[in-house]
């Protein structure tokens, strides 16, 4: 009996850390020590289970291709990166973009402005959308992680696989979490269509901005694990399961106004187990995935 309490007590314990069981963690400890790593099988792994802490941002590097697959490129791969970083960053301090005391979050957007071509000619010009979607998840992702060139990398790269990988599914993603609504609960998105709420959910931080600046930091991480290794269907489940969860707030809402305002502020205290139940969900329309959905 003590025994099962205890095993028990452990289940729960790696469940919150990141990873469901011993298993899963030896298992892509034996997948992250092949010479050249198998970006299906991350892929599929990632997609199956939540990463462990300890390895999430080499898994995220190496999915968004920041890394190659060889080992042995990583450590002069990275070298350039960094030189790569630190020369933009000298080349928009020359031209006065940046300076000591610019935002490390909009240091990294004209950054990645003036590698894709897109910096504007001055700092007076507005930001666009675009630049906002980027700097939300730049503040998320500084929360991530320490090492700035890093952090840096991985919301570029982030941000570029949203922009291409993703970008036809992302624009689908409100009709589809209506079908699912529908599913789950008719009767809540009668509610909403009937306050003409449905055009006026937080799709851009939901979907755009996959949730940054919504969800905190351990509830987030386990939704990109998902959509970093190829899906971005979860979102919708994410999205479907916050609007069962309030239920019952939202029904006593009256306006689309006060439901999307509410719909952006939601309670921190609950998220993770939110999460959980949206992967759920996620896996009994979608099936458990053997590669991306």
């Amino acid at each position: 009996m003590a025994d099962d309490s205890q095993r028990n007590f452990r289940s729960v314990y790696y469940e919150k850390v990141g990873f469901r069981g011993v298993e899963e963690k030896k298992s892509l400890e034996i997948l992250l020590k092949d010479d050249r790593l198998d970006i299906e099988k991350l892929c599929t792994f990632s997609q199956r289970f939540p990463l462990p802490s300890m390895y999430r941002i080499l898994v995220w590097k190496v999915l968004l291709g920041i890394i190659p697959p060889h080992h042995e490129s990583h450590a002069l791969v990275m070298k350039y990166r960094k030189e790569q970083y630190w020369d933009i960053h000298h080349a928009l301090r020359v031209i006065r973009f940046i300076n000591d005391s610019t935002p490390q979050v909009d240091v990294f957007l004209r950054i990645h402005q003036l590698e894709s071509g897109k910096l504007p000619r001055n700092l007076a010009f507005p930001l666009e959308p675009e630049d906002e979607v980027f700097l939300a998840i730049a503040k998320a992702m500084e929360e991530m992680v320490e090492d700035p060139i890093e952090c840096y990398w991985l919301v570029s790269c982030f941000v570029n696989q949203l922009n291409s990988k993703h970008k036809d599914s992302l624009q689908q993603l409100p009709k589809i979490l209506e079908q699912y609504l529908n599913i789950e609960d008719n009767r809540l998105l009668m509610h909403l269509k009937a306050c003409a709420a449905m055009s006026k959910l937080p799709y851009d931080l939901w979907f755009k901005k996959c949730f940054a600046g919504c969800l905190p930091e351990s509830s987030l991480q386990r939704v990109w694990d998902k959509v970093i290794s190829g899906s971005c269907k979860i979102l919708v489940f994410v999205a479907v399961e916050i609007l069962l969860t309030f239920k019952m707030k939202i029904i006593a809402l009256n306006t689309a106004e006060k439901i999307a305002q509410f719909l952006e502020n939601i309670p921190q205290d609950n998220t993770d187990a939110i999460v959980s139940k949206a992967v759920d969900l996620w896996r009994t329309h979608c099936g458990t995935p053997a590669h991306s959905v």
